[in-house]
């Protein structure tokens, strides 16, 4: 027996209109973060605590693979749940507010430009750092608890581009959607984790280069930020996702 699947409406409903736009942008917001003052510098202590492996045997370069890969994915699990869960509240809180769609949206505009200028340093504020910095090194065993209690940790310091993507699940307006969207910027946040599980030495380079420019990345991130709010204000985001829709359609699914 056959079940008739309708690719096309799945896809809408997925990922269709607005969070083809929104996707891309929870990527790269997740990306920034992983090269912000919250990570980057502290990226070999954080292997270390998932992996339960020495600081120095992480930048050395552990031979042993596998723990290095199940550590660091277990951590990212870890912080995904919590992103994802903060992503489905927000996407469930916009589906109620759903009459006031047009307002909220231009509302969350000024909000993710704020958090646009806080990220690129205009404004001094919201950037607080609370992560336990006590955490032993206990091992693949307690990776995703160790994933959980750091996510809870780093909302401070990723409060400007964490709140990004709450804002955008909250205008999505659905659950599945704003689970999504966090699970996305969990995925950017998290996949150069595993990359440095996998290659430090190989992947040092690069850190290090980012660290160097650490105040650069901040600024760049927090202009595509406020670029994302202005889209917000003005409608334009509404605009340019109505284009999508329209672009969308015009193709047929092939079975």
């Amino acid at each position: 027996m056959m079940i008739p699947l309708d690719l096309a409406s799945w896809a809408e409903a997925a990922v269709g209109g607005s969070m083809a736009l929104a996707l891309p942008v929870a990527l790269l917001a997740g990306l920034v973060s992983f090269f912000s003052p919250c990570v980057v510098p502290l990226l070999p202590g954080y292997v270390s605590y998932a992996t339960g492996l020495g600081a120095a045997e992480v930048v050395e370069g552990s031979p042993r693979r596998g723990r290095m890969l199940a550590g660091t994915s277990l951590f990212v699990l870890g912080f995904a749940a919590v992103f994802v869960l903060t992503g489905v509240v927000a996407g469930a809180a916009g589906r109620v507010l759903a009459e006031y769609r047009d307002v909220i949206t231009r509302v969350l505009g000024v909000v993710i430009i704020v958090l646009g200028l806080i990220f690129a340093g205009v404004l001094k504020i919201g950037q607080r750092d609370l992560r336990s910095h006590r955490i032993p090194a206990v091992g693949v065993a307690a990776a995703p608890l160790i994933g959980v209690v750091f996510a809870l940790g780093w909302t401070p310091c990723l409060s400007p581009t964490l709140g990004v993507v709450v804002n955008l699940g909250f205008n999505e307006g659905t659950a599945v959607r704003g689970g999504l969207l966090g699970f996305v910027y969990a995925l950017g946040l998290g996949i150069p984790f595993v990359l440095a599980g996998l290659a430090f030495t190989k992947m040092a380079s690069a850190v290090a280069f980012f660290r160097e420019r650490q105040q650069l990345v901040m600024r760049i991130g927090g202009v595509l930020l406020i670029i994302v709010g202005l889209l917000l204000v003005t409608g334009t985001w509404n605009v340019l996702t109505a284009l999508l829709r329209q672009w969308a359609s015009s193709f047929e699914t092939v079975i």
